[in-house]
């Protein structure tokens, strides 16, 4: 019963810019890399679509 609450949070360890997709990747169980994909594949029409989402999750997600 020492087991710690799964949470959604930002990555310290795997991150390249703020830990988004490292902690998405943590608490959904699947790899960072797809979730970065997802976002760099929502950058490519204008970057909009991309970045906000991104920059909301990182006001929203809280760090580790």
């Amino acid at each position: 019963m020492d087991e710690k609450p799964h949470r959604l949070r930002r990555s310290r360890n795997d991150r390249v810019l703020f830990g988004i997709c490292g902690g998405m990747g943590e608490f959904f169980g699947i790899s960072p890399f797809w979730f970065r994909l997802i976002f760099f594949l929502l950058f490519l029409p204008g970057g909009i679509p991309g970045v906000v989402p991104y920059f909301i999750l990182w006001l929203v997600i809280p760090r580790e």
